[in-house]
């Protein structure tokens, strides 16, 4: 019997969750997990660490075989609407083995906590909460709590990058370390791939998960309204698009603004034809997901030069 079956529904939205009267919330995807460990397709090496146990952040760690040296450093934001998904789901875990073995970069795959049972802006607090701790290893020249990132993490060549949302969260963690300092590390470029920003329509779901947005003028969500978007955060952005994404305009238009915005960075833009939202999750062997990962792959390396 479904233990819910007599639970009275507060809201629901289709394809992503359904919340109960009592609090408790249904997750219609996303949910399944996979553990860590070494990826038999490309010998990548997992594993999870504890970030803050009181709140629940954590992340999951990945070191590309035989590495040697200093590795640039790829802080990844999972994406899932706020609301559904983590580092471990299977999706992700595949996606990671693939980028981290790809870029030859050490990653850091954050954890945070979901809406609604707590609502945005906890996923920016916790990101951010991941971003420190990942700091203090370059902070503490070598004697950080983590080893993989004390042995191997080039802190002079750090990237985020995240999908959807968490592409959302990687544009606020870039506006928020240029005010608040990234701890010493330097944050080279920024990776959005098919990024949920809003646009001039009200917005549902945002405005559930979200009890203190500000409406078509919050920064965090309309980043075009942001004053301080010049004062981004990182000296390269690399915007991916797809044709047949719900949010391709809306990623189009992040690109206008930041270029004709006062930054002094660079920002190029890539759009996949015939492609729809997240494809290359769904379909990781295909052509054109291979192609999205290798214009990552350039976009990182492009630090060596």
């Amino acid at each position: 019997m479904d233990p819910n079956s007599n639970k009275e529904v507060l809201r629901e939205f289709p394809r992503l969750f359904r919340q109960y009267k009592d609090g408790t919330v249904e997750r219609f995807m996303g949910t399944d997990t996979t553990p860590p460990g070494t990826d038999p397709l490309t010998n990548v090496q997992s594993k999870d660490v504890t970030i803050n146990p009181q709140k629940g952040v954590a992340a999951r760690l990945y070191l590309p075989p035989n590495p040697a040296g200093k590795l640039p450093l790829l802080i990844y934001i999972h994406g899932g609407a706020f609301c559904i998904c983590s580092p471990f789901n299977t999706t992700y875990h595949r996606h990671l083995n693939t980028l981290t073995d790809e870029t030859n970069a050490v990653v850091v795959s954050v954890h945070y906590r979901l809406a609604p049972e707590h609502p945005l802006p906890t996923a920016y607090d916790d990101t951010w909460e991941a971003i420190q701790w990942t700091a203090t290893h370059a902070a503490a020249h070598g004697g950080g709590p983590e080893p993989w990132l004390n042995d191997h993490a080039d802190f002079s060549r750090v990237f985020l990058a995240g999908d959807s949302a968490g592409a959302n969260l990687a544009h606020n963690m870039a506006m928020r370390g240029a005010v608040e300092g990234f701890g010493g590390f330097t944050l080279d470029g920024v990776v959005l791939i098919h990024p949920y920003f809003g646009n001039d329509q009200r917005d549902e779901l945002t405005e559930f998960l979200y009890p203190s947005y500000g409406g078509l003028t919050d920064p965090k969500i309309h980043p075009e309204k942001d004053p301080n978007l010049s004062g981004l955060g990182c000296r390269r952005v690399l915007v991916l698009v797809a044709e047949k994404d719900f949010l391709r305009e809306r990623g189009r238009s992040y690109y206008e603004t930041v270029k004709g915005s006062a930054w002094s960075g660079t920002v190029e833009m890539v759009e996949t034809e015939g492609e729809g939202h997240v494809f290359h999750l769904m379909n990781p062997s295909a052509e054109k997901s291979v192609d999205l990962v290798k214009q990552i792959v350039s976009f990182i390396k492009q630090s060596q030069c």
